[in-house]
């Protein structure tokens, strides 16, 4: 019977997982499955490329080459996988079939992209190849539209801004932030987008989109319109769940797992953007990070439990940075917010005046992982 892991994917969760399996076993064999290039990058690092003027090739960190040498994996780019056969535990691709002692699905998620009339003229940027395809577009672009105001839209916008576009940045909710926070709390990000450029389209939906002469014209549902050479889906993403349920394995947003990771089949595990947890799917670096070392041990024969502390998300926002940690959203909460020179400190409060969460900006930054400690586990 075959030793070997099998990893489908090859994004951040898989990396870390090759990683932190070579601590452990530089013996065992491992095969990556992937459907694109196979260089490791860092995603988050495409938040920054316009005002950093970085293309899509300095992204790369290592070549799925160099990846594949020195963590000793067998590497094999633009392969993707027809089938899974849970009771023979083969994995089959287009031109070939592969055993595996166990095997993990590590296979993201994509942009969600609205269903409008014209949607094809959206761009999206969540991977190193969605932005190779669209570099020469976008780095030509003067005025960029950017829908979704949530966490990577705002961060997004700010890039765009300080690169020194024209951003017109479209959400239906009425703030920015809206899923992560009040309106109160995120109102200094807010005002900070304004002062910076941004035109502020809120308690807006896209209605459609077509071509106008060079560029593009975005129709809202408040009936007006928007002229742009760009626009940009940053609304959320779907977890890759589409090999997972052609399986027969449990599929909810994500791929159901248990604490060890692993699916409603024996032998097979998921693993980051596509994994779904105790009913959450958690898209962040650290939870992934702490996911890749216990499951590690766990395809070692050491079960290890995955336990997720308080963990903070980082808003990359460079004029005005933020940082928020626990539950940060929900009529149950009463916040305490306080405004200074150094910045905001927000916390929230449940009924039993037990701190639930909070969100902390520019030199209030240093109080967050005291704060973190405070929350319960």
């Amino acid at each position: 019977m075959s030793r070997e892991i099998l990893i489908i994917g090859s994004g951040f969760a898989a990396c870390q997982l090759v990683k932190s399996l070579r601590k452990l076993d530089v013996e065992v064999p491992i095969r990556m499955l992937t459907a694109d290039s196979g260089d490791e990058y860092n995603k988050p690092d495409i938040s920054h490329v316009f005002s950093q003027g970085r293309s899509s090739a300095e992204l790369t960190r290592l070549s799925a080459a160099r990846f594949a040498e020195q963590y000793q994996v067998v590497m094999q780019p633009f392969t993707r996988v027809e089938s899974i056969d849970p009771q023979a535990r083969r994995v089959h691709t287009a031109d070939a079939s592969h055993a595996y002692a166990q095997l993990v699905l590590a296979t993201g998620a994509s942009a969600l992209v609205p269903p409008v009339p014209g949607h094809e003229l959206l761009l999206t940027l969540n991977s190193q190849g969605e932005y190779q395809a669209a570099e020469a577009q976008l780095r030509d672009a003067r005025r960029v539209l950017v829908l979704g105001a949530g966490l990577i839209g705002s961060e997004l916008a700010m890039d765009l801004l300080s690169s020194g576009k024209q951003v017109v940045l479209v959400d239906q909710a009425s703030s920015v932030l809206a899923s992560l926070m009040p309106a109160a709390v995120s109102a200094r990000l807010q005002a900070c987008l304004v002062a910076s450029g941004a035109q502020l389209r809120l308690g807006s939906g896209l209605q459609r989109l077509e071509r106008s002469g060079d560029g593009i014209r975005a129709y809202l549902d408040d009936g007006q319109w928007v002229d742009c050479d760009s626009a940009i889906a940053a609304i959320g993403l779907r977890p890759g769940v589409d090999l997972a349920r052609r399986t027969g394995l449990a599929v909810g947003r994500g791929i159901q797992v248990d604490r060890h990771l692993q699916t409603s089949a024996e032998h097979i595990y998921a693993l980051g953007d596509c994994a779904e947890i105790d009913g959450r799917v958690l898209p962040f670096l650290q939870p992934t990070q702490l996911a890749a070392s216990a499951l590690a041990k766990t395809l070692l024969g050491q079960p290890q439990v995955l336990q997720l502390p308080p963990m903070l998300i980082r808003v990359k926002t460079p004029r005005l940075p933020l940082q928020l940690a626990g539950e940060t959203s929900g009529e149950h909460l009463d916040w305490q917010l306080s405004f200074d020179d150094q910045g905001m400190l927000a916390q929230a409060f449940d009924a039993q005046a037990q701190l639930r969460g909070f969100v902390v900006s520019e030199g209030r930054l240093q109080n967050a992982f005291a704060l973190l400690r405070q929350l319960p586990g």
